[in-house]
């Protein structure tokens, strides 16, 4: 086999390290399913030259991790789901049985010697984000949010505290429910799937609406400068929505990856892809494509250096680990594999089943492994399905109830030292705003913001005004200092102390990574209509960076109507620019002020509602007023008006069961031109989106459709071939009442 090659300079090392990728073993097709103690499992992983990896916990200590994150202390908290899929047809499933174990190290040589339950009958918890000394906690099912606090040091729970109050249950499957809560740069905590974002101001935990809902599933990572990466297993996505951050809505490009990006390169046989045998390379049964992503990393750790920056997805279906490589092409982001048909992680144990990987305290890059049989949820393993086959055959069923978690560093470095910043003041966590591992940059301002103390305000404004920063040469020379400017920057909006002669030197930064930010800051001031600001932000429309140019045009649909012409000046210097062309044609659709006032006028709603009468906006305009007209008054012979029709106006399922069917016969005693088509093929999204926008909007002021009473309605009438008509469905109604 030809030994593959990459050399990266590491920024952080100043010198060129030499990554050689190692030599793959012959594929076995159909592997045998063995249960491999951590130490033989880790003799079946590959891993490139001047790599290493070593375990740090397994079970019995842990059972089925999905997830760990640590606290200011370097404590690390694993979320487990104890009852996921303990048989084939996944009983007991939603038992509250699992739990979140808190593992730590007391002796500093990488492994866990110490363990509690720090909270324990929980429902699959999917959501764990450690704060100071509390750690918020999201289960499946459950929309609402607690903190939990060990307050007598015993490492178990023993005070809850609700932060976000949601009664309304959810009963999409587990694989499709909000996962991961990230606190990002700019102070937000984000979810995968949701228009929502929070954030504590003064004390409470508060809850803004986006334009539409995050594009993710199971993972949520950040870059250096808050830059969101997602990912989409249902979807075969391993990574989307990093073109433009969530706040505008979304963006994607074409050429955001290398053309041979989806496929992935195992090294063994893949069998139970939930894709079936099409998802199967024809030579090797290997996987032909990503399915199961999860639990991605922008590794930004200091003890892997030529990985620095690099985004991290694992792929437990294919049993390995992309390593992608993150590059800044004139404001593109584009994602390529950093090797030639080959993984940074792979193994030839079928039960080798990685789930998240994590920039940890000590600086290197940790790997949950589910370690399992079947990792499909049981929807996709029932009664007649391939995988049930597979699983069966195999017995995939019969191991369940381990797990082990991975670090990976490079042979030339050490894991660096536990951290103790729960107890430093914030005086004393500024330093850490320069410090080479993001992990500590990140926990440093975290941790200021959530104890608001003011008195380190001016030593922050210092720092962002000047150009070196004030704690940098405590890591060494060798310092980014406009990364630390951009902490900086960020923690005073996490304080409220942004003011507006701050932004305007910001502007000037030397760094573009800051002028981005500030630009992003200073939206606030737009939406006042601030005139100086909106003077300064007009003369940024010369900077020569795209990334800068990219937010100015998006801080500008804050007053879209006043500059428009600023819009179209950029979109016209740079016409091959992917991104900015595109993020430009937004600003500069006609369409665009009708969709901002419906977003302001829904946005107060709660739940998905602004989101959600959008997304129906665009399908009732690309698709439905072609017959209906462009203002849901009909068009004569070819369909009915909406606009006060009691079939919309009225109980919501007629609509739905219409757009499911389809509708023949003539309509308040008028015949039309054919039937109205099934749209069927659609989602369920779809369906609830668009009739939620005609009873809400076109004058009928009605409540909005809720996703899961479409399924309901889908699923009660799965047998029915033929169209409705009006009778049919007052009929219908009658016989259900």
């Amino acid at each position: 086999m030809t030994i593959v090659c990459l050399g990266i300079i590491s920024c952080q090392q100043n010198e060129t390290y030499r990554d050689e990728i190692y030599d793959k073993p012959t594929v076995t097709i159909d592997p045998a399913i063995k249960n491999l103690t951590p130490e033989q499992s880790l003799g079946a992983m590959h891993l490139p030259k001047g790599f290493h990896i070593e375990l740090v916990a397994s079970e019995p200590m842990i059972h089925e991790p999905v997830a760990i994150a640590w606290d200011g202390n370097g404590r690390m908290y694993v979320a487990q789901m104890v009852t996921y899929m303990q048989d084939i047809d996944g009983t007991d499933e939603n038992e509250p049985w699992s739990r979140i174990s808190l593992l730590e190290d007391t002796t500093g040589d990488g492994v866990i010697d110490k363990s509690s339950i720090f909270l324990d009958s929980l429902i699959l918890p999917r959501i764990m984000l450690p704060l100071d000394d509390r750690v918020i906690v999201g289960e499946t099912y459950n929309r609402s949010l607690y903190s939990y606090r060990d307050t007598n040091g015993d490492g178990t729970a023993d005070e809850k505290t609700l932060l976000l109050a949601d009664t309304l249950k959810d009963n999409r499957n587990l694989e499709h429910q909000d996962a991961n809560l990230l606190w990002s740069i700019d102070n937000w905590l984000y979810v995968t799937n949701k228009a929502f974002r929070f954030r504590f101001t003064n004390g409470t935990f508060v809850r803004d609406t986006m334009p539409e809902s995050a594009p993710g599933q199971w993972g949520l990572t950040q870059d250096e400068t808050g830059r969101l990466f997602f990912s989409r297993a249902g979807a075969e996505i391993p990574a989307l929505g990093f073109q433009q951050h969530p706040a505008y809505g979304s963006l994607e490009v074409p050429g955001k990856w290398d053309e041979s990006f989806l496929e992935p390169w195992p090294i063994v046989g893949t069998l139970d892809a939930q894709g079936g045998k099409r998802r199967l390379k024809a030579g090797d049964s290997t996987l032909n494509r990503f399915t199961g992503v999860a639990g991605q990393e922008v590794f930004l750790g200091d003890k892997m250096p030529p990985a620095y920056g690099d985004l991290f997805i694992p792929e437990p279906v294919g049993r390995l680990i992309r390593r992608a490589k993150i590059e800044h092409q004139n404001g593109k982001i584009v994602l390529s594999n950093a090797y030639h048909q080959a993984e940074f992680l792979a193994s030839t144990d079928p039960l080798f089943r990685p789930v998240m990987a994590a920039t940890s305290p000590d600086g290197c890059l940790y790997v949950v492994d589910m370690y399992r049989g079947i990792i499909q949820e049981g929807q996709w393993v029932g009664e007649g399905s391939y995988l049930r086959e597979v699983v069966k055959k195999k017995g995939y069923d019969k191991f369940v109830g381990m797990g082990r978690i991975y670090r990976i560093y490079h042979e030339s470095q050490k894991p660096g030292p536990k951290p103790d910043l729960l107890k430093k003041s914030p005086k004393e966590l500024l330093a850490y705003l320069s410090h080479p591992n993001g992990w500590w940059r990140y926990t440093a301002q975290k941790l200021i913001v959530l104890k608001q103390d003011k008195s380190i305000v001016p030593d922050l404004i210092e720092t962002v005004e000047g150009n070196e920063g004030l704690f940098s040469g405590i890591f060494g020379a060798d310092q980014d200092y406009g990364l630390e400017r951009l902490h900086a920057l960020w923690t005073l909006e996490g304080l409220d102390e942004i003011n507006k002669d701050l932004l305007l030197t910001a502007f000037k930064d030397e760094d573009a990574r800051v002028r981005v930010a500030a630009i992003r800051i200073s939206d606030r001031f737009v939406k006042q209509r601030d005139a100086a600001m909106i003077e300064a932000l007009r003369a940024l429309t010369n900077d020569t960076d795209a990334e800068v140019l990219q937010q100015l045009i998006l801080t500008f649909r804050i007053i879209n109507n006043e500059t428009k012409d600023l819009v179209q000046s950029i979109a016209n210097r740079y016409p091959d620019n992917d991104v900015i062309k595109a993020t430009a044609a937004e600003n500069l659709n006609p369409a665009f002020s009708e969709v901002q006032a419906l977003r302001d006028k829904f946005r107060l709603r709660g739940g998905d509602a602004a989101s959600q009468i959008i997304n129906g906006y665009k399908i009732f305009k690309e698709y439905c007023s072609t017959c209906h007209g462009p203002e849901g008054k009909g068009i004569p012979q070819l369909a009915p008006p909406l606009v006060g029709s009691p079939r919309v106006t009225g109980d919501p399922e007629v609509p739905i069961k219409i757009l499911l069917h389809g509708l023949t016969g003539p309509v308040d005693g008028v015949e039309y031109n054919g039937p109205m088509a099934s749209v069927a093929q659609q989602n369920d999204e779809y369906i609830a989106d668009v009739v939620s926008y005609i009873r809400a909007q076109l004058n009928n002021e009605k409540d909005l459709v809720w996703r899961g009473r479409v399924r309901t309605i889908r699923e009660k009438n799965a047998e029915r071939k033929n169209y409705w008509t009006l009778k049919e469905l007052a009929s219908d109604k009658q016989n259900t009442q």
